[in-house]
Parts: C-alpha cells; sequence; structure tokens
C-alpha cells in the first residue's frame, strides 16, 4: 500500500538572510591590499555595517577572496580601528568585506558603533 499524503514542499530560501544585522553606517575608511609586489591604500566611503562586516564603495580592483587591511574611522574614535577582512562579493565599486579573527575590543567597539543605528535590509 502506498501512503497518499502528501509531501510539503520545501521552503524558499531567503537569500538576503544573514547571519548579523546590517546598520546604516556613514564613515570614511581606508583599504590596505597587495598589487602585484607592493601594497596599495585606497580611500573608501562605508555604506552599512554588522558585527561581521561591512559594504562600501571603493574605487579599487580586488576579487572575491582577497584579503585587506581596513581602517574604519568612526566619528566617535581618536583613532581608526584597524582589522583585517576578506572580499565576500563586489558589484561594480560596491564591496563586501568580511571580518576576519576579531578581537573582543574590536568587537565591542563595533558594538558600541551599531547601538541606536538604523537597520537596513
Amino acid at each position: 500500500m502506498s501512503s497518499s499524503t502528501p509531501k510539503r514542499a520545501a521552503k524558499p530560501i531567503d537569500r538576503r538572510r544573514r547571519r548579523c544585522a546590517r546598520y546604516r553606517a556613514d564613515f570614511r575608511l581606508s583599504v590596505n591590499y597587495l598589487q602585484g609586489e607592493h601594497y596599495q591604500t585606497v580611500e573608501g566611503h562605508s555604506r552599512n555595517l554588522s558585527e561581521a562586516g561591512v559594504g562600501m564603495l571603493l574605487a579599487a580592483e580586488l576579487s572575491t577572496g582577497d584579503v585587506a587591511g581596513l581602517s574604519l574611522c568612526f566619528p566617535e574614535l581618536a583613532s581608526p580601528l584597524e582589522l583585517r577582512a576578506v572580499v565576500r562579493y563586489r558589484h561594480g565599486y560596491q564591496y563586501g568585506f568580511e571580518f576576519l579573527s576579531l578581537t573582543d575590543e574590536q568587537k565591542k567597539m563595533l558594538k558600541k558603533f551599531l547601538h541606536g543605528r538604523e537597520e537596513v535590509e
């Protein structure tokens, strides 16, 4: 005998779902990366920020998987927050970086900066 119970359709995957909420963020930053045999530093501008990464506008030629040093210039801080990050996506001059190996102090500074900001989708 066969069962006549209908199978449920699998839920579609929501590709926009993130492990950390993103927030509007407007600050300058610089990106230091290896190009050929030399390091290049390029100034950029943030679009959004989370505890796990940053979205930015950057006039550079980086590829997905490239690792770079970031200097985030939060208006509230006297000196930039220095982080390592990997390029996760690129669309033209819009980049998404995922932070690598944050210290407890860096995590604390990010949370403090994000507190009270407007969440974006």
